[in-house]
């Protein structure tokens, strides 16, 4: 499964990855070695995505520390991908040499369902639990159990041209109108975001559902739903793919090709990330200055979005040899101070609620307000342990979203679905 902040859970505001952090991806399976059993210092291994000024917080993490532990940053690959399988790998080997774990939001139930990953506990949850967003949460338990700590999340926004539109839509409905109004105009028109065989897809269907009241996968994670709410958003999808407002690149479509093309002045509007932001202020300041930003369209006029979060949640590994450390560790790469210094550096959205009303969040994230609103009414994608494999067939039955018939396809997602919950999860 590609990621979609990959960009995307992994292209943020302001990331950029150097060539010392890429080389340091490469041996990082070599360089965990040496944590501390022979009575030292033990050493924190912390396998996570790259953030290029992570490393920052990890040294102030270590002089906090005063010599008890010393965290490592091993630096996993930039795909989401690979990411998985070396995690999987790794800890289907009971490897004790990874301590601190990144995960994805849909990752953290298949780990916990596999015993890989231990549970967040007594003063340690309370710790993490306090003043975190609900939605964040709800992604890193497992059976009403916490099993992560959210340290970022993300959602997209709505980014529209003041020049060409004067309100942005509240709906989808309203947007595909307007849209087809600007065409006749013979303005820029076109409604960009990501339709292409890949998570992207999965994330958009599942704003749409979400927004429309509708269940993929009952609250328990157990069975296929696809209820009304799901269809009417089936039937949303096919007509905005049919609509003539779209790219003719929808149907291949992904985070930063999407970017580019609106960055090109061909879109009006475009949904995405907020990567997007700091991209467009740096390629092109003119086109900047008349892009403002606004919650995802709903798909009920009264009735707001249920906008897909992502995000990174820490996790304690079932064969770390210090666990006591480990869990420590990760409080402090991820409390409020260093989500700030993280937010405002590399662009990630704090999942500590008491962070956005900080006055140095206000530069950095002049779209604070409506992410934040966003966040405290999100959407989140099924938690089950089968969800990478519920991820492949919903997105190939989904594409090309032009060729949806609503009622027959949610017929099939619901067949997929149930039998990809029957796999427990999938190891590559």
């Amino acid at each position: 499964m590609t990621d979609p902040e990959a960009p995307g859970h992994r292209r943020r505001p302001g990331v950029r990855v150097g060539a010392a952090a890429a080389a340091l991806a490469l041996v990082a399976p070599l360089a965990a070695c040496g944590s501390g059993d022979d009575g030292g210092t033990p050493t924190i291994n912390l396998y996570y995505p790259p953030e290029q000024n992570l490393q920052q917080v990890v040294d102030d993490c270590n002089a906090q520390a005063g010599g008890r532990y010393t965290i490592a940053y091993r630096v996993l690959p930039r795909q989401a991908d690979d990411q998985r399988v070396q995690l999987v790998r790794r800890l289907a080997a009971e490897d004790s040499g990874m301590d601190v774990l990144g995960l994805d939001v849909t990752w953290t139930q298949e780990f916990a369902s596999a015993n890989w990953i231990r549970e967040w506990t007594g003063q340690d949850r309370a710790e993490v639990e306090q003043g975190t967003l609900a939605g964040p949460l709800d992604t890193a338990r497992y059976e009403n159990r916490l099993y992560g700590a959210p340290k970022n999340t993300n959602v997209q926004l709505l980014w529209y041209r003041t020049d060409l539109v004067a309100q942005p839509p509240a709906t989808w409905d309203e947007m595909i109108s307007a849209a087809q109004e600007l065409k006749r105009q013979g303005k820029p028109y076109q409604v960009l975001t990501m339709g292409a065989q890949y998570e992207g897809l999965v994330v958009l269907y599942n704003t749409l559902a979400a927004s429309a009241g509708g269940k993929i996968v009952s609250d328990d994670g157990r069975q296929a739903v696809m209820d009304e709410g799901a269809v009417r958003a089936l039937d949303l999808l096919k007509r905005f793919a049919t609509s003539g407002v779209t790219s003719p690149s929808f149907s291949n479509a992904t985070e930063d090709p999407v970017r580019l093309e609106f960055q090109s002045g061909n879109g009006a509007f475009q949904v995405n990330w907020p990567f997007v932001y700091p991209a467009l202020q740096e390629a092109d300041p003119a086109l900047a200055q008349k892009v403002r930003w606004a919650r995802v369209p709903g798909v009920d006029a009264g009735t707001p979005s249920r906008v897909t979060i992502g995000g990174i949640n820490l996790a304690v590994s079932a064969y770390s040899r210090h666990p006591a450390e480990s869990f420590e560790a990760a409080k402090c790469l991820r409390n409020a101070e260093h989500q700030k210094f993280s937010a405002v550096n590399d662009g990630v959205p704090p999942t500590i609620e008491k962070v956005y009303d900080d006055p140095e969040m206000a530069e950095a994230y002049p779209m604070k307000e409506t992410i934040l609103a966003e966040l405290k009414e999100p959407a989140v994608r099924p938690l089950s342990p089968a969800y990478q494999s519920i991820s492949t067939v919903m997105s190939a039955i989904l594409s090309p979203p032009s060729a949806i018939d609503p009622q027959r396809t949610a017929d099939e997602l619901r067949q997929a679905v149930a039998a990809a919950l029957e796999s427990k999860g999938v190891l590559p």
